[in-house]
């Protein structure tokens, strides 16, 4: 495996490899194959239900979810299809998918706000005294009739408290929340070891009906604005602070 040492690693491929080299974390990593027609019928046979992901995309662009019930189907974006047979579904796939290198990932059934899905993004960032701290974390709702959550595919970023207390209640979600911080503080120091030059990622968890942690994707080059979206801007300034003194998203200086 080639180590990038710069600042941002674009590969969903490589940094699945990364968090898989730690025992630690392995657990909590989706199960993740290159696509192609074998790799995505095994993982639909014992799934039943996996996300097609491009290698290399943000923002959730190119993301298809695919499930096998009594039958084969389809969604990319609100757009979804049905088909009798495998190859019927693997043919038009083909077409539906963005021209570029995918992965096949197990599917999460992730927990729900008013019928929609959601996930959480954790901010972990090198603080003024260069040692990794758990700065940020959100709750990511998708748009209704969407498969993903990210907020430049009409997601709604909401308060992670509010979105818990159906499942959690009191000390016991105070609890989960400092559990996930610590797997991304986790995440981060483990990165640091492999990549050496980066001093932010964004951890995207998403969270299953028995509130197992899944790291559906780790992100070096995370954007602090989303933490604007709530309405208690503290843990904004505080991401934002600590991204300038990182480096980025610096003040344009007027002349």
């Amino acid at each position: 495996m080639s180590m990038n040492r710069g600042r941002t690693v674009g590969s969903k491929w490589v940094k699945t490899k990364v968090l898989l080299l730690n025992k630690e974390l392995r657990k909590f990593v989706p199960e993740t194959r290159i696509y192609s027609q074998k790799n995505l019928l095994a993982m639909l046979n014992k799934h039943k239900m996996v996300y097609v992901k491009p290698i290399n995309g943000t923002s959730g662009q190119g993301i298809i979810r695919v499930e096998k019930n009594e039958t084969y189907r389809f969604q990319s974006g609100k757009a979804a299809k049905s088909f009798r047979t495998f190859l019927g579904l693997f043919g038009a796939l083909n077409r539906a998918k963005l021209n570029r290198s995918y992965l096949v990932q197990q599917g999460i059934h992730l927990l729900t706000h008013q019928k929609r899905i959601f996930d959480t993004r954790i901010m972990v960032q090198k603080s003024p005294k260069k040692t990794w701290e758990a700065t940020g974390y959100i709750g990511r709702v998708a748009h209704p009739h969407k498969i993903v959550t990210n907020f430049h595919n009409s997601g709604k970023p909401l308060p992670l408290e509010l979105l818990l207390a159906p499942y959690l209640k009191n000390q016991r979600k105070d609890d989960y929340i400092k559990s996930l911080r610590h797997l991304g503080y986790q995440i981060a120091t483990h990165y640091q070891k492999v990549y050496p030059g980066f001093k932010e990622i964004g951890v995207d968890i998403g969270i299953d009906k028995k509130l197992k942690p899944w790291v559906l994707e780790v992100n070096t080059a995370p954007d602090p604005f989303i933490f604007n979206q709530l309405k208690d801007k503290k843990m904004f300034f505080k991401v934002l602070r600590y991204s300038r003194a990182n480096g980025r998203f610096l003040p344009v200086k007027r002349k």
